[in-house]
C-alpha cells in the first residue's frame, strides 16, 4: 500500500512540474507577442507622417516661396489688387441691377394716372441706371420729345463711363501679371547661364533651382491672369447686359412720351 502511494505521489508532482513549464512557456509566449505588437505599433505611429500627402494649399505656399519674393510678390499685388477691383465692380454692377420690365410698367401708369411728375417720383425711389437715365428724360419732357431724347442719349452715355469704370485697371493687371512671370523666368534663366559659364561644365544640380524657380514665377503669373479674367468676362458679360436693358428701356420711354403727348 506505501509503495502504491509513492507511485501515485510521484505521478502528481510530474504532472504538477509539467503543467508548471507549460504555464511559464505560455506567458512568455504571450509577452513575446505583446513585445512585438507593440514594437509594430511604433514603428507606424513613426512612419504615418511621412505617408500622409500635402493638400493642396500647402504645395501651393511652399511653391510660392520657392519662387522668390521679388516677382512673386509684384504677382500677388496684382492679384490682390484686381480681386479688390473686381468685387468692387461686381458689387456695383449687381446694385445697379433693375427690374426693367417692372420699371417701365410703373413709370407708364404713372404717367397715365399723375403725369411726368408722378413718373419722376417713380424713377427717384428706384436705383440704377435705367431709372436715372428715365428721370433725365422725363424731367426734360417738358421741352419737347426731341430734348427728352438727347437728354437720355447724353446721360446714357454718362451711364455707361460709371459702369466701365476701373475695369481698364483689371484688364492691365491680366496682361502684366504673365508678362512679370515670363520676365522672372528669363531671369532666373540668365543666372543658371552665368552659373554654367562661371563652373566650366553643365551640371543639372547646378542649375535646376534656377530653372524651378524660374519656371515658378511664370506659373503664378498665369494662374493670376486667369483668375482674373474669369471675373474680367463675368463684368463685361453684366456691363453689357445693363447697357441692352438701358437702350431698350430709353425707346420705350421715348415712346411713352410721344403717346403721353398725343
Amino acid at each position: 500500500m506505501k509503495r502504491l502511494f509513492s507511485i501515485l505521489a510521484m505521478a502528481g508532482l510530474f504532472v504538477l512540474s509539467t503543467n508548471t513549464v507549460n504555464a511559464k512557456a505560455g506567458a512568455t509566449a504571450l509577452v513575446s507577442n505583446l513585445s512585438s505588437i507593440a514594437t509594430t505599433a511604433v514603428m507606424l505611429q513613426d512612419e504615418a507622417p511621412a505617408e500622409v500627402e500635402k493638400g493642396f494649399t500647402q504645395v501651393l505656399k511652399e511653391q510660392f516661396i520657392q519662387g522668390g519674393a521679388g516677382f512673386m510678390g509684384i504677382v500677388l499685388l496684382c492679384l490682390i489688387l484686381g480681386l479688390a477691383v473686381a468685387i468692387e465692380r461686381i458689387i456695383f454692377l449687381n446694385l445697379a441691377s433693375t427690374n426693367t420690365t417692372k420699371l417701365k410698367q410703373s413709370v407708364e401708369d404713372a404717367l397715365a394716372s399723375g403725369g411726368v411728375e408722378a413718373a419722376k417720383e417713380v424713377c427717384r425711389n428706384t436705383k440704377g441706371p435705367v431709372a436715372s437715365i428715365f428721370y433725365q428724360g422725363l424731367d426734360r419732357a417738358g421741352e419737347g420729345v426731341e430734348s427728352a431724347e438727347k437728354a437720355v442719349v447724353a446721360y446714357g452715355g454718362v451711364q455707361m463711363g460709371q459702369l466701365e469704370k476701373n475695369v481698364s485697371w483689371l484688364s492691365l493687371f491680366i496682361a502684366v501679371a504673365p508678362m512679370l512671370g515670363f520676365m522672372g523666368t528669363v531671369i532666373g534663366m540668365i543666372q543658371a547661364f552665368q552659373k554654367i559659364a562661371a563652373v566650366g561644365n553643365l551640371s543639372a544640380s547646378l542649375i535646376a533651382g534656377d530653372i524651378q524657380v524660374a519656371l515658378l514665377t511664370t506659373v503664378f503669373g498665369l494662374i493670376t491672369a486667369i483668375i482674373l479674367q474669369i471675373f474680367y468676362n463675368y463684368i463685361i458679360a453684366k456691363i453689357d447686359g445693363i447697357v441692352n436693358d438701358m437702350e431698350d428701356s430709353s425707346i420705350a420711354l421715348i415712346d411713352m412720351l410721344v403717346d403721353h403727348k398725343k
